[in-house]
């Protein structure tokens, strides 16, 4: 696995780093220094894995979905992370993050988010330990994620609005490194994806590892084989596509198929499909693939989806789409709303609108009769309702 593995400088081939202002070198410094041997000692693993189990409630279930398989006539298994506490993916990342920081001593805790369940995710674990937290949304998030917001205010959190650029995640992320630049010496970042400066992107990986570490043994246990044919899952920045990919880089026989945001179109001006719109170059501190102008400066970027709406995705992924080890494809709008209504009524589950675009691609990729696909159902739809009644005639 070590060709698609963060390298010892925290590059994935030609992608990754740090690209920090002074102020942050030392807090980063620590973290490369010291993120590896504070996460596999054995009572930091220990407390990690008891806390997944009993708090976040994993493993989560590896679902056969009979009447959609029916509908594409292939084998459908969902990855049931909508049932993680906190009804995303994010939690994984969360918990793993609070222990570090807790470990290198830090008093204060900042996040971004943009669909707001990694704001959730962040604020219920500081409730869990004790810490004070803040977390940055853009504006136009708030207004469309209302129900995530008052759910971290429930659990103590301040939320900060972002009020710059687009006024989404990409606004909400600056915030919350000037934050961190102007605090760097009693504040932690739990950056919710992979991305920013190395060694973010390698430490949410590994936290969202256990994703693909249970799909592989459930896999096993269901159809006999630990591979399947097809890995699918949504990418914005990636965490929950990084985690479901993490042990199956190396299977090569494998196909890794990541599903990002079009908007309206991937030509229309108002998109979030990276790899096909995308330059290399730094954003976040690190350098990946994102939409950008001639001159450099970051293109705005749209999709219904909160959680999609970033202009980059991250290194890891960049590598990944650089190599040919993943393919990406995209999903409008539209799509994602045809692939929700479609899961409610056929499985009785409504994803939430990220997830919804790893759905809306089954009929593009050539399934057969006999292929088993895991998709990962990164999340569940309770924030999104609002969006679904103004947009899908009921």
């Amino acid at each position: 696995m070590e060709k698609f593995k963060v390298d010892k400088h925290g590059y994935y081939g030609k992608f990754g780093g740090a690209y920090i202002p002074e102020m942050l070198h030392k807090n980063i410094e620590e973290l490369q220094n010291k993120y590896l041997d504070i996460i596999y000692a054995p009572a930091f693993q220990k407390e990690f894995h008891q806390l997944l189990k009993d708090y976040v409630g994993r493993p989560t279930p590896l679902y056969f979905a009979k009447r959609l398989s029916e509908k594409y006539a292939t084998n459908i298994f969902l990855k049931r992370e909508d049932l993680c506490h906190t009804g995303a993916h994010k939690v994984n990342n969360t918990i793993g993050q609070i222990l570090l920081a807790q470990k290198l001593g830090k008093k204060r805790i900042i996040a971004e988010t943009g669909a707001g369940q990694h704001g959730v995710a962040t604020a219920t674990v500081c409730a869990l330990m004790n810490l004070p937290c803040v977390v940055y949304m853009g504006e136009v998030d708030i207004a469309r994620q209302a129900p995530n917001v008052q759910r971290m205010k429930m659990l103590g959190a301040e939320v900060r609005p972002a009020t710059s650029g687009s006024k989404t995640l990409k606004d909400a992320t600056n915030e919350a490194m000037r934050d961190w630049i102007a605090h760097p010496e009693d504040t932690h970042y739990i950056i919710g994806s992979v991305v920013g400066p190395h060694p973010f992107p390698d430490m949410v990986a590994r936290f969202q590892s256990i994703i693909s570490e249970e799909i592989r043994w459930q896999l096993k246990e269901q159809t006999g084989s630990e591979l399947p044919n097809y890995v699918i899952a949504c990418v914005g920045g990636g965490s929950n596509a990084a985690g479901a990919f993490y042990h199956f880089l190396d299977d090569e026989t494998v196909q890794l198929i990541a599903v990002e945001a079009a908007g309206e179109g991937i030509h229309s001006g108002k998109s979030a499909a990276t790899t096909a719109l995308g330059k290399p170059g730094v954003l976040h501190s690190s350098k990946t693939l994102f939409m950008q102008t001639d001159d450099g400066q970051v293109v705005e970027p749209h999709s219904i989806s909160a959680g999609l709406d970033y202009p980059g995705i991250g290194p890891i992924h960049a590598h990944l789409f650089d190599v040919g080890r993943a393919k990406f494809l995209s999903a409008t709008d539209e799509q994602a709303l045809d692939a929700v209504l479609e899961l409610s009524r056929l499985e009785g589950i409504i994803p939430a609108l990220e997830s919804a675009h790893a759905f809306a691609i089954l009929s593009e990729i050539g399934v057969k009769k006999d292929d088993t696909v895991v998709i990962n159902l990164s999340g569940r739809g309770d924030k999104d309702l609002d969006t679904y009644l103004k947009r899908i005639a009921l």
